[in-house]
């Protein structure tokens, strides 16, 4: 019981400490970007994109004389354009009365769209944006300057993502929270666990004073987590620094799509988890471990930091998996967030050495080492088999490889999941494992956990969706045999396309649903047969795009509107399929583009200014945007209401 309090504990603490590393981000909770579109002959629409952060509201165009600052837009009065009518929203603000300010005002959270239209020949635009958020607790003012071009149809000018909207629908919080799960396990193995106690000691022992061994201890923690963020961050910003941002994102898009690193994930998760069973013992060369303890015995600063970076080495055979597999997941991401999630891993991994310093009477709660230890990494290996089949799944799907069907992919982890239930009961040994001579309470509500996810998987197998699995596993079209298959797709109706779609032979739309897999072949429908054009910019190793067909798409309203009311085309960023020399693409850099994904992928770059994905976008007849693109949002009625929104404004002839 010592072990599941010191874990409750633990988590607490590092929940706390987080909520500490974001405060950071809160100073600036509006991320801007700004996009244009040209409207008709030398008149373009500039598009000032903001994303409030969750929990913050931010305030209309206003006026309110006496009032809070509204959002303004000031554009530098220079030669070379003209302002066509004042700035507009997409959407209406959200109106209440304010007792305070005695006045009603209006205010956004979410996204909202600014519009300013122009004409002009082609020039640069000087615009400074001033607004204010407030939460429930304060309020803050901002302002931020940009320089737009305008001048070339569809040319995105700027997309500046910072870390409050680098959340992508808050997928950044689950990587951080990843982490922290991941840091709380790697304390408990048998490399880390027994350290942390010596360690503790040292520094108390070893100093002239209770004050002075805390100080070290503090800076202890402090080095630990420098040594764990400080390398990743070099090497993202070197490459920043040498390539800038087009070259850092290509890079994180090759290597969470491209085959080559998705194989070599595959292969260093399968060797961890066979390290983690006791086939071998993954260290670091002795030389250097010993070298850095020998440099620990120096006094000072120096000394400590050596002492941070000797517990790092000698730890590697059991942290190095961990963090190999956080950072490997992490790629998915922005840029920014494998620093994020290294920096959070580091520091829920480097409190217990600061905490037990600070309190030293806390060790006396801890358990004594022992085969739960090894138990620990054996449970993890079986974590790490499962997890590598996602790298495997991703390279199969992108270059459709058709080996892990998602039948094929269920069985492999119900098999894995099977095993681990049984080695919690104790019907699984393996080389390091204590004799176990009766079941503990905690080993049987684990295997009954495991068990139970066992049974909720079954199913799947016959084609069931599995919505808590749904952005892990391959997609349900590329299953073999679905027993409600016959029940879900609708008639076809005017709006779908019968046959011979451009790329239909190797991709496939969810849920039953006819579309189109080329932008312009699915233009071309929507005109025939007078319907607006549903635009899905998703990826094959997308988790949130899995999400959003599994959770929202799923839901008989949503569907019912896709099938009858859209012309739907997916554009895949991240497909393989080498196309027809005619389809090449040429950038303005002069590289020419000759496969699927990269063709998708530079066009939504290009034209919306997003290089994520789930992207949508409900497109008139005219080839612009009806409403304000969506991102991930499991909110099915927002959804509902989005499309409608949509169908409402083709309707209306916008």
């Amino acid at each position: 019981m010592n072990l599941v309090k010191n874990i409750f504990f633990a988590l607490a603490v590092a929940l706390t400490s987080l909520s500490a590393i974001a405060q950071p981000q809160l100073l600036d909770p509006v991320a801007w970007s700004t996009s244009v579109e040209q409207i008709g002959d030398g008149e373009y629409r500039i598009d000032f994109k903001a994303s409030v952060a969750e929990g913050w509201h931010m305030y209309d165009l206003g006026p309110y004389e006496g009032g809070p600052a509204a959002t303004t837009f000031t554009f530098d009065p220079v030669e070379g354009y003209e302002l066509v009518g004042g700035v507009t929203a997409n959407r209406e603000s959200t109106r209440e009365m304010n007792d305070i300010f005695e006045m009603v005002i209006g205010h956004y959270e979410g996204e909202v769209t600014f519009s300013q239209v122009i004409k002009t020949e082609g020039t640069t635009v000087q615009v400074v944006a001033d607004w204010m958020a407030c939460n429930d607790e304060n309020c803050i003012t901002g302002d931020k300057e940009f320089s737009i071009k305008v001048g070339t149809p569809a040319a995105v000018t700027e997309a500046t993502v910072d870390a409050a909207a680098a959340t992508s629908g808050g997928s950044i919080w689950g990587f951080i929270l990843s982490a922290m799960g991941w840091a709380l396990i790697a304390l408990l193995t048998p490399c880390v666990f027994p350290m942390i106690p010596m360690t503790v000691s040292f520094f108390l022992k070893g100093s002239g004073s209770v004050a002075k061994g805390r100080f070290r201890a503090l800076m202890y923690g402090l080095f630990i987590v420098v040594l764990y963020t400080v390398p990743i961050g070099v090497i993202i910003f070197l490459t920043w620094l040498i390539g800038g941002d087009a070259v850092t994102a290509d890079i994180f898009n090759w290597l969470s799509t491209h085959w080559l690193p998705n194989i070599l994930f595959f292969v260093v998760f399968m060797v961890f988890a066979a390290s983690f069973f006791g086939a071998f013992e993954i260290v670091l060369p002795e030389k250097l471990v010993n070298n850095s303890d020998a440099k620990a015995d120096k006094g000072g600063l120096v000394g400590i930091f050596f002492m941070a970076l000797t517990l790092v080495l000698v730890s590697f055979s059991c942290t190095g998996p961990i963090i190999g597999s956080a950072l490997i997941q992490s790629t998915s991401g922005e840029v920014w967030t494998p620093i994020i999630t290294m920096f959070a891993f580091s520091v829920v991994f480097a409190l217990p050495f600061t905490l037990f310093a600070l309190f030293p009477s806390w060790l006396k709660q801890l358990p004594k080492s022992g085969g739960w230890l090894n138990s620990v990494k054996v449970v993890l290996g079986f974590v790490e088999l499962a997890l590598g089949m996602k790298f495997l799944s991703v390279a199969d799907q992108t270059y459709h490889w058709g080996l892990l069907d998602r039948e094929v992919y269920l069985a492999i982890w119900i098999a894995i999941f099977s095993l681990l239930g049984l080695y919690l009961l104790g019907k699984l040994k393996f080389k390091h494992d204590s004799d176990m001579p009766y079941l503990s309470v905690t080993r049987l509500v684990m295997s009954i956990i495991v068990f139970s996810f066992v049974v909720y998987m079954i199913p799947g197998m016959w084609g069931a969706p599995l919505k808590a699995l749904s952005g892990y596993l391959p997609p349900v079209q590329t299953q073999d045999f679905v027993m409600t298959a016959g029940a879900a797709p609708a008639a076809a109706s005017e709006a779908t396309p019968q046959s011979g779609v451009k790329y239909g032979d190797v991709l496939e739309l969810p849920h039953g649903l006819e579309g189109f897999f080329d932008l312009e072949e699915a233009e071309a429908y929507a005109k025939k047969v007078n319907k607006p054009l549903f635009i899905d910019f998703t990826g094959h190793g997308c988790v949130n795009c899995r999400e959003m067909e599994a959770r929202v798409w799923s839901d008989s309203r949503v569907l019912d509107i896709l099938r009858n009311e859209y012309v739907i085309v997916a554009l895949y960023a991240d497909d393989k399929l080498k196309v027809d020399e005619a389809d090449w693409v040429t950038t303005d850099t002069g590289k020419v583009l000759k496969t699927l994904g990269k063709i998708n992928s530079h066009y939504a770059l290009t034209t919306y200014g997003v290089n994520a994905q789930p992207y949508y976008v409900l497109q008139g007849n005219a080839g612009t945007p009806m409403v304000a693109p969506r991102g991930y949002d499991l909110d099915v009625q927002g959804f509902i209401d989005f499309l409608q929104s949509g169908v409402d404004a083709y309707k209306a002839g916008k």
